[in-house]
């Protein structure tokens, strides 16, 4: 066991050379025309091979899209981190500045904001729409329902959903700090 363990180890670590070497400054002149610069190309493009390294590679047919999947999926997680470090910014402009945050705190609020949108994201379509429409949009259950055009009893479901993944969240994110 241990040894068929370390040969499948060793073998994914040499697919892993190979896709590098062979793909790697394609991928950050890829990267760099998307972005616009190289310093992130280069940041995303290690990101991006950081990832590859946790993925099954067996079957690995077309490697040049199966490297623009990845950095797909990191460019738009960047864009919406973005994005909601924005709206959060803009947001503690508008405090009185007794009331803002230190740089401390401003940084593991917009880490849980990130980790939060993370979680969203995973969730079905129907379970995230319900969430959003109750707990950020204050809707009542059945103005939910009607909205999304199913049951109350669905609505409790999606939101009884939601809400132990956002339990989970918060017991992950204790456990981190």
């Amino acid at each position: 066991m241990f040894i068929s363990c370390a040969l499948s180890i060793m073998q994914t670590k040499d697919v892993v050379v190979s896709l590098y070497q062979n793909h790697s400054g394609w991928l950050k002149g890829w990267l760099q025309q998307r972005l616009g610069c190289s310093s992130d190309a280069a940041d995303l493009a290690h990101d991006i091979f950081v990832k590859v390294l946790h993925r099954d590679l067996n079957d690995l047919r077309e490697p040049r899209a199966f490297l623009r999947t990845i950095a797909h999926g990191l460019m738009v997680d960047k864009v919406r981190r973005k994005e909601l470090e924005r709206a959060y910014l803009a947001t503690l402009q508008h405090l009185p500045e007794a009331l803002a945050a230190s740089p401390e705190l401003t940084c593991s609020i917009l880490e849980t904001l990130y980790a939060l949108d993370r979680m969203l994201s995973s969730l079905p379509t129907k379970v995230r729409q319900a969430f959003l429409l109750c707990q950020v949009d204050g809707l009542k259950y059945a103005e939910a329902a009607e909205r999304l055009g199913v049951t109350v009893s669905s609505i409790k479901k999606y939101m009884h959903t939601a809400l132990l993944r956002c339990l989970e969240l918060e017991l992950e994110l204790e456990l981190e700090a």
